[in-house]
């Protein structure tokens, strides 16, 4: 259950106490199953399986949310095809031809025949928040995935101000820094993948993977005035990661440096493991995001 990208939300160490009964607020969220006539669910589920009980799941400071959902697939190729023998029946039948808004409500009708034959695709997001530190992080590279998990979130506790991270510092800067030479953070080592852009907007784009980051062939494309967008970085032989302007982490991924205790000890079940993992990666995350925070100076919010 390892997350393996990482869309950060701040908010205020203030609403920790919020938390203490969150498995209350979220009973009211559960994910139900999609409707006949729906296309989309979405409600809270157990960390462990939806079969759990509990609603959430936390070791010390760390919260575990899930949100689950239920997708109808109602592919577009399959609506227009419809569509298409539907309106070559009626403009054959009455020889006229059909106009704009009878097409329109002719679709809305096949797709509310169609909704109850579609196949459901099930969805899980999840998420963890560090009360201490006051932040969310959300297991997914798309910003729109993560705001809608906060958005669920917020209407389950009828208030939650939490707000994407922001940097005081021009992130883009840095980064072209850290590969030009400046020194890196404490704890911070390069990896072997970078992207550089043109400063220009529709300029040159160059990704490099499995490549020295100190090379010549770097160092010249610096030289022409390409800036860093993304980044491969270590921290700590704990995890590695590649960072992006938008500061969200992709390709995460925990070494033997974090991993190795876990292999180390048994357990008797899944539910076991899956704790003692969860235990291990929020605080690897804590220390990620503390890491990240005093690299970057991120902006804190207003308590």
């Amino acid at each position: 259950m390892f997350f393996r990208n990482l869309t950060f939300f701040r908010f205020p160490v203030s609403l920790q106490k919020n938390f203490d009964s969150i498995d209350t607020a979220l009973a009211e969220v559960v994910l139900k199953p999609v409707g006949v006539l729906e296309m989309q669910s979405r409600g809270f589920v157990s960390p462990f399986g939806r079969d759990e009980a509990a609603l959430s799941h936390r070791v010390g400071h760390a919260l575990w949310l899930t949100l689950g959902g239920e997708d109808k697939i109602l592919p577009s190729a399959v609506i227009n095809d419809a569509l298409g023998k539907k309106i070559a029946e009626i403009e054959n039948k009455d020889g006229r031809k059909l106009g704009g808004r009878a097409r329109k409500r002719l679709k809305e009708d096949l797709v509310h025949e169609l909704l109850p034959r579609a196949f459901v695709k099930p969805m899980r997001l999840n998420a963890s928040l560090d009360l201490k530190l006051g932040f969310v992080a959300v297991d997914s590279s798309s910003r729109k995935s993560a705001e809608n998990f906060i958005s669920e979130l917020r209407h389950a506790l009828g208030s939650f101000p939490a707000l994407p991270l922001n940097a005081e510092m021009s992130v883009r800067t840095v980064l072209t820094g850290w590969i030009a030479g400046e020194p890196l953070p404490k704890g911070f080592t390069l990896g072997e993948e970078c992207e550089l852009k043109d400063t220009i907007d529709g300029g040159a784009v160059v990704k490099c993977q499995n490549q020295d980051l100190a090379s010549d062939e770097i160092k010249k494309h610096l030289d022409a005035g390409k800036q860093v967008t993304r980044l491969a970085l270590i921290l700590d032989d704990h995890v590695s990661f590649v960072l992006g302007e938008d500061l969200v982490v992709r390709k995460l991924k925990f070494l033997d440096g974090a991993v190795d205790q876990l292999e180390n000890t048994e357990r008797d079940s899944l539910h076991a493991e899956l704790d003692a993992r969860f235990a291990l990666m929020s605080a690897e995350l804590s220390r990620l995001f503390a890491a990240l925070e005093k690299a970057l100076k991120l902006s804190k919010p207003e308590e």
